[in-house]
């Protein structure tokens, strides 16, 4: 704190992102990364775009992987937009759509950016209950509302909503923009950018850093239909007119073009999860089916904070979310076959003493 701190500053309440601890090597099983590296197209689409061109400004409207996305999803590129990561796009999507009179919706256990943007934006917002399994409940958004949002699937519990619920929500909610956060969505779901057409009021938002392993560019795009893909260009445009780079604009089109490879490493990563969860299950764990590169789990024999702070000791590194009704469940990311039978192991060891 500072004194030359604005009031408004003082009284943030910033999101905390995932440990990027230095102290010694850990097994990093808590940040949702891909444990596989980029496609090789991609990490040599930066190699050659790292020449003596880096003098010159990339093009601001990112039209080359606006169009390889379109062409992906089977869009026009006018139906597409990308930013500085998907955390950049939410922030946008919150400017352009929900500073309304009604307060916007969003789960109670979901991304906990969600109220850090409404309090940066002084956006009232209330919250849609999970149910007793961690779904979240379709008809829990049939209420006047500014604005919804969630992901799919949800973030932590890694739950996901059928097409036909997020149909539902849309067809309820007509005067809403209903954005659908799909940050996981290549490791167990079906994509809503498929309902784009259908509904004038959905956006869809995922990012390049999990599925396509390049968290460290900060890739992240928006579809839906153009009059809302207009409002994040002029939200865009009014704060910075660039905001990808020419690395990562070359990296992120060789990567969204190399299918082969992005199917290849989602199913290593799907496979090892499924993997973990039956044996995780066999020790006593409570894990909800999952739809995401993570596994939601808690045991009756051990509190969540305490098995944290165990597998740390042994250089395991993993995430707990000290909030209510999740307090006693951990976050762990799906790592190479190795790490995960690694960490199955120093499970049953923690378990047994």
């Amino acid at each position: 704190m500072s004194k030359y701190w604005s009031r408004f500053v003082t009284d943030l309440k910033p999101y905390v992102p995932g440990e990027q601890p230095k102290d010694k090597k850990y097994i990093k099983l808590n940040t949702n990364e891909n444990p596989y590296p980029p496609s090789p197209k991609a990490i040599e689409a930066a190699k050659s775009a790292a020449t003596g061109d880096l003098r010159l400004y990339p093009m601001p409207e990112c039209d080359n992987l606006r169009e390889a996305i379109a062409c992906n999803f089977g869009l026009n590129k006018s139906n597409v937009y990308v930013g500085n990561g998907s955390d950049e796009m939410l922030a946008f999507t919150f400017l352009a759509f929900f500073k309304k009179d009604k307060p916007i919706l969003f789960p109670d256990i979901t991304y906990s950016f969600y109220p850090v943007y409404c309090e940066l934006y002084q956006i009232d917002y209330k919250l849609v209950e999970l149910d007793e399994n961690f779904d979240i409940p379709v008809d829990g958004f049939n209420r006047p509302n500014g604005g919804i949002i969630f992901p799919n699937p949800n973030a932590p519990t890694s739950k996901l909503m059928p097409l036909e619920g997020i149909g539902t929500i849309l067809n309820k909610n007509p005067e809403s923009v209903v954005v659908i956060d799909e940050a996981y969505i290549d490791f167990g779901g079906e994509s809503a950018i498929r309902l784009i057409n259908r509904y004038p009021n959905l956006l869809v938002i995922q990012t390049f850093s999990k599925s396509r392993s390049l968290a460290g560019l900060r890739i992240g795009f928006a579809a839906g239909q153009e009059h809302l893909i207009e409002a994040l260009s002029r939200i865009k445009n009014s704060v910075n007119s660039y905001v990808l780079d020419r690395v990562a604009l070359a990296s992120a089109e060789a990567a969204i073009k190399d299918v082969e490879y992005f199917n290849e490493t989602r199913h290593k990563v799907i496979c090892t999860r499924d993997r973990t969860i039956a044996e995780m299950r066999k020790l006593g764990f409570s894990i909800p089916d999952s739809a995401a590169n993570f596994i939601f789990a808690s045991h009756k024999s051990i509190g969540a904070e305490e098995l944290f702070l165990k597998l740390k000791e042994r250089g395991i590194l993993v995430r707990h979310f000290a909030s209510p009704r999740i307090e006693n469940y951990l976050r762990i990311s799906v790592g190479t076959d190795e790490e995960m039978s690694f960490l199955v192991e120093v499970l049953k060891e923690i378990l047994r003493s």
